[in-house]
Parts: C-alpha cells; structure tokens; sequence
C-alpha cells in the first residue's frame, strides 16, 4: 500500500541467506590468489538439508577485487544434480553443466570487500558431491589477477531491464555487508520429512505480538489476545520491518519467525500481499506497485520473502502463505459491464495477475516447509455459475503459470477479510416460500450458495475437477463473521412473503452481500481450529480483528491507501453491492491502522459468544 519504499535496515541482510548456518554435507571455499587483484572472488558452497531426492543450499560470492555491478556464477556439476528452485538470484542455466546465476537487479552492485549470498533447492540421486571449480563474471575463482574487462559485461536477460531508478536502489549494504548473528547462528535441522496434509492440525498457531498487545489494551481484549492471527506483508518495506535495539517500529518477517519458534507454535499464517496494480476495484486496498511493475514484484518482494522463509532455522516450523486477496476474481467479475474498471481491465491484459500469483506459488511452493493457499473470494461474490466456473478456472491458470505447477498450491482461502456467515441456521438454498425458491430473494438474487462452509465445499469439489490435487484443503475466515449480539434471529421467519422470510431469517445483517467495509453491527466468528468439516482444513482469523478495512472519509496519509467511498457510511452504493447503503461504520482510521470501536463490536457480537 505504501508508495514510497522505506529504507531497510543494516539489522539483516535479506540476500545473505544462510551464511555461516552449519553444513549438513559438502563446503567447499575457494579462495582467490590475491586480495589486490583487480577481478577476484572467493565462493562458499553449502548444502545445508538433504530429503527425497532433494537438497538445498547456500552459495555466497565474496569479491575481494574491484567492485561489481553485477555478476554471474557459473560451475558444473559432476553427479547430475539440477537446481530446480532459487532466491534471491536468477537462474540462467539450472545444469549439470553449467549451472550459471546471475543477480538480481537488486543485488547485483558488490563492494570491494562485500559479499552476496543466495539459496537453492535442487535434485540429485546417488552421490551429492560439491563442485570444485568456480566462475564470476568468466574469471576463476581460484585465479590470479585479472583485467577489469572480464567482469564489466552486464547479464543481459529480464532482470537488467526492471524497474525505475526509484526502484532499483535499495541500499547495497543489503547485498554487501557481512550479515548478523540473527542470520548466521549456527542451526543444524535434519529432513523434515513429507508435507503435512493438514498443516494446522496437531499443534498451536502462531500469536502476532503486535496484535496481542493492542486487543489487550483494549477492555475485554484479554479474552481473545492470544488467538492466532495472520501476518500481513502489504509491501517491500513489511518484509524487513523497522524493530530493533534502534526502534520500535513494526516486527519484520524474519522477527515474526523468529517469534514463532520462541512460542514454540507449530504454524505461523503469512498473507502475501502486493501484486503490481493490487485490488483493481477498491481504493481502500491499493497498493505500492504501479500495474506493469512484474519485475519488481517478483525481485524485490517474492524473492526475498523466499529468502527468509527458506532459512534452515525455519524449517521445523511450518509456514503457511495466503496468496493475494481479492485479486484473481476481479478478472472475472470487474473488468467490463457496470461492475468493470479500467484497472482491472489492464491487469487482465497484462497478465500481471496472473504470472505474479504463479511465481509467488512457483518460488515458495518449492522450500519443504510451506504451504500456499491461494485466495477464492467468497461465496456472494462467485456463487453464481456466471462466476464459480470461470474462477476455478483463472486460479488453475495461475497456479500453473511461470514455471509454477497444482502441486504446489496446498488449498485455498475464502472469506478473507470479508464478513460473509459460515452456516446460515434457519434456512438453505432449498428453502422454499409459498412454492419459491428463496433464490429469487432479492437478498440470495439467484446465488446457488446462501454461507460460506456450503461454499467452500463445493467450490473444492469444482477446484479438482479442474486439474487440482484430490487432496486439497480449504480455509475460512471466521474472523468478523459470527453476526452474534441482540440483531441475530433467533430462529427462522414465519412471513410468507420471500424477501421478509429471508431478511428475517438470515443471520448475516448486512445491507447487501456485496459490502465489505467495516460493516456496522458484525461480531467475531468461530474460533481457529483444524478440520471442523469435510474438505475444511481449518477455520482461521486471517484478518485480524480491529485492523480497519479502510477510512470512513478522506484522510491524507504517506502509505499511500486510498479512500473508498464504500468506507463511508453515507455512500449510497454501485453497480457491486445493488446501489445499497454502504453500511460502514463511521469514524473509521485507514485499512490496517487499529479501530478500537471495531473490536468493541466485534467482542460484544461475538458468536459463539465469548
């Protein structure tokens, strides 16, 4: 959401991945002749895990010649491994012979003296021995000196040709300064086996610090204060954060991890949150990258979050990424018609969302430890069969687009943020008035879904039989979706009229299905918890509650989020929610900035009650 990115830290290092972690097999250091040469390097190979035929590990780049804007690894392999994943680099040629690397655009600059590193993930069957001989830039690593011409030829592939200048200078201490003890402390971890089919079953979640500590500051707040909630990265400078001995901003993601471990919780939830031209069709949610910027999406945000969440000290813990809310519908619901905007047009031109879902899957997928649910809207939004095939069949899309495969796509999530009921009691789409079905209520509007666990279950149904894994689980969240407190019906309408029998009956009070904004009298919903229902893997507080989805009137800001006129309780509506009243709360901060009157509701609305 923030348009200008903030500095990072020198605290860590996002592309020194796995410096100094201890070896599981194979380090070979090859130093150069000559610390004064004007071309020389020194190269570290580390394979830091080995499991089913696969192997990660570590490669850093110390350049004790002449500064570098940017470099290329090459070596052979003598065994047939072939690196099939990698972070923080680019991969020319995945080998046996040659493999070649290349940097990033953000990393490419090295200091004399500095150093790079990166990750990899590769196969290998029999024997897994090290490389011995090492390339940078066409200079051996174990040579002599060299002239400055052998290392002034610039990769020529995508990543050279990326964002703006504005874009392309993070500071380059991030690639060049030797990393901290929070990165380089010693960590042996062995395999960690096959996948969980159910990773949020058998242990605790993960509690946000920064979350507990606001809901307790809040009357009642201790109640629900160490339930687990989900970390959000709505941009670059989320990754790396501002907490520390120096400040006491916000934690980044190696700190949330960190913390994770520290609990001893078995799963941490991490929202992946920033495709170029992000929500198409809503203000409130904007984000920092423009709609052409894929490059940087994919160097500056996903690969460094592939970075730290691939770090072997993490890799007991299973980390489990909700993959980009609202996007992909929007290019099915809100391209063109009344519904339609130009942004969303573009984005579905561009591809943008497309390629970007499926190299966010691609790139994390590929670490042994993480679990992608990608986001699938919720059930007022694709219920109809205008909407519900056309959905699965863009998510498949993505899921299998950039080098990305089903296989690594664990489940899905719907209702994010969003309010809609999990079980409506008191009446199903087969309810009948007066021989009518209750799909011609102006509320259903000919919907075939009337709550979100029907939904979900049968969304996951249609998911396989799209191309997806038989086995795939599904996610809701519950977060703001109990609808308790004195407005909830306490059974079902007796009126013979259709729409009074259902706004009588339904439980969700909402003016229209379609709002989605602070929605004045919504309470908390089921508590997380693992496998409630068939095809269900769990029940999950994504949203946090008391974090506002958007101000309720134009409030300047330097993080760039907009102002919806759905956040404003005196808007009368469009073409998405039936040209209704918004039914916003009043008063209401910017999305993400804590709402105190929202988690007062929440609490008191709570179902089941608290």
């Amino acid at each position: 959401m923030r348009l200008t990115l903030s500095r990072f830290s020198s605290r860590r290092r996002l592309a020194l991945v796995g410096v100094g972690v201890v070896a599981l097999a194979g380090l070979v250091a090859i130093p150069a002749l000559s610390a004064n040469a004007a071309v020389a390097c020194n190269v570290t190979y580390k394979i830091t895990s080995q499991w089913g035929g696969q192997f990660q590990g570590d490669i850093t780049i110390q350049n004790p010649g002449d500064a570098w804007t940017s470099w290329s690894l090459s070596y052979n392999y003598a065994n047939g491994q072939r690196i099939g994943q990698n972070w923080s680099s680019r991969l020319v040629a995945a080998g046996p012979t040659p493999v070649t690397i290349a940097n990033e655009a953000w990393n490419g600059n090295v200091a004399t003296g500095g150093s790079v590193s990166f990750g990899f993930i590769a196969s290998w069957s029999g024997t897994n021995s090290s490389p011995t001989a090492f390339t940078v830039n066409g200079v051996a690593c174990n040579g002599g000196p060299q002239p400055t011409t052998a290392a002034t030829t610039a990769p020529t592939s995508r990543a050279t040709t990326g964002p703006t200048s504005r874009a392309t200078t993070p500071p380059t201490s991030r690639a060049t300064t030797p990393p901290t003890s929070r990165v380089t402390t010693p960590v042996t971890t062995g395999p960690v086996g096959p996948k969980a089919n159910n990773p949020y079953a058998g242990g605790t979640g993960y509690v946000n610090p920064e979350w507990r500590a606001k809901v307790q500051a809040e009357a009642g707040g201790s109640r629900i204060a160490n339930t687990p909630t989900a970390v959000w990265l709505d941009r670059i400078a989320a990754i790396e954060g501002t907490s520390g001995s120096q400040s006491n901003g916000p934690m980044g993601l190696e700190d949330h991890l960190d913390a994770a471990v520290a609990q001893g919780a078995a799963y941490i939830q991490i929202v992946i949150y920033n495709l170029p031209g992000r929500d198409c069709a809503a203000l409130a949610s904007n984000g920092e990258l423009g709609p052409n910027d894929l490059p940087r999406y994919q160097a500056e945000y996903i690969d460094p979050i592939a970075a730290i969440q691939g770090l072997p000290k993490f890799r007991n813990l299973r980390i489990i990424n909700i993959i980009e809310i609202d996007s992909l519908p929007n290019l099915i619901t809100n391209v063109s018609g009344a519904a339609g905007t130009p942004e969303c047009a573009a984005m579905q031109q561009n591809g943008g969302y497309v390629q970007g879902v499926g190299y966010a899957v691609n790139k994390l997928g590929a670490l042994p430890n993480v679990y992608n649910y990608i986001d699938a809207a919720h059930h007022g939004w694709i219920g109809w069969d205008s909407n519900f095939g056309p959905t699965a069949q863009i998510l498949k899309a993505a899921a299998t687009a950039n080098g990305s495969t089903v296989a690594k796509v664990h489940g899905f999530i719907v209702n994010t943020a969003n309010y809609s009921a999990l079980v409506e009691p008191y009446f199903t789409i087969n309810s009948t008035v007066n021989g009518q079905s209750v799909r011609q209520s102006a509320w259903v509007d000919w919907n075939f879904y009337v709550d979100e666990l029907s939904f979900a279950q049968a969304f996951r149904t249609r998911l396989v039989s799209e191309g997806f894994d038989a086995n795939i689980g599904m996610l809701i969240d519950t977060s703001r979706n109990g609808w308790g407190g004195s407005a909830r019906p306490s059974g079902a309408s007796t009126s013979t009229d259709m729409n009074t029998f259902v706004n009588g009956s339904r439980i969700d009070r909402r003016i229209h299905a379609g709002n989605w904004c602070n929605q004045s009298g919504a309470g908390l919903g089921e508590r997380p918890r693992a496998a409630p229902a068939s095809g269900i893997d769990a029940y999950v507080w994504v949203k946090p509650p008391g974090e506002s989805d958007g101000s309720s009137s134009l409030i300047p800001n330097s993080d760039g989020k907009g102002f919806d006129r759905m956040c404003d309780p005196t808007y009368t509506g469009n073409a998405r929610n039936g040209n209704q009243m918004s039914g916003a709360l009043g008063n209401a901060p910017i999305s993400g900035a804590w709402f105190s009157a929202q988690i007062q509701q929440l609490m008191q609305n709570a179902f089941p009650a608290l």
